[in-house]
């Protein structure tokens, strides 16, 4: 799946090998736009794809944590105004499983993850101008992390993403990325 997307952000050091993508940041890079820091950023990595119409899409996380506001995980991005990334986040100390919802101005919805940060699945669902963010410990079983509004559009781009506002050097590899049509799952049904 990684053949078809493209970076928004290119860093220095990335490679693609046995359908696995390897990634290092480059140095103060995020995503960000005003809300309560006052600043826009929009210099992180974003490996996307572009999806026209509704879709499910998920992906593996694997990454070591070390610096305040490390990130990785999984973005939908329809411009620079609008768009959400979801992962995990490395704030207070510990890592939180969090996202960010950016409609023009960005908010941000974080906990901390009593799983094992290292290790994780996101799931992302796009359907009739609502989207639906689901994790998971084991690629199996996939709570519910956020049930929000989000734009309705002809084309979506989606896949991994990065950020490292403090610093560089977070190695972060992304496996099992699928995308397709809405899966249909009740919202309650956790497979």
């Amino acid at each position: 799946m990684f053949e078809s997307c493209s970076w928004h952000n290119e860093p220095r050091q990335w490679s693609i090998e046995a359908r696995t993508l390897a990634v290092r940041s480059d140095e103060n890079t995020d995503f960000w736009r005003d809300t309560y820091y006052g600043f826009t950023r929009d210099s992180g990595h974003f490996f996307g794809r572009d999806w026209e119409g509704d879709f499910t899409a998920s992906l593996r996380i694997q990454g070591r944590y070390q610096a305040l506001y490390d990130q990785a995980g999984i973005m939908v991005r329809i411009d620079e105004q609008n768009w959400i990334k979801a992962g995990i986040e490395l704030s207070d100390g510990a890592a939180c499983l969090g996202s960010v919802l950016t409609l023009e101005r960005s908010d941000w919805s974080t906990s901390p993850y009593a799983g094992d940060p290292s290790d994780f699945y996101l799931r992302v669902t796009v359907q009739a101008g609502v989207l639906r963010l689901q994790m998971s410990a084991d690629g199996r079983r996939w709570p519910l992390l956020r049930l929000c509004p989000f734009p309705k559009a002809p084309a979506y781009h989606v896949g991994p993403m990065l950020c490292t506002p403090e610093r560089s050097g977070l190695d972060v590899t992304f496996s099992d990325f699928e995308i397709g049509p809405p899966n249909g799952k009740a919202l309650h049904d956790l497979s």
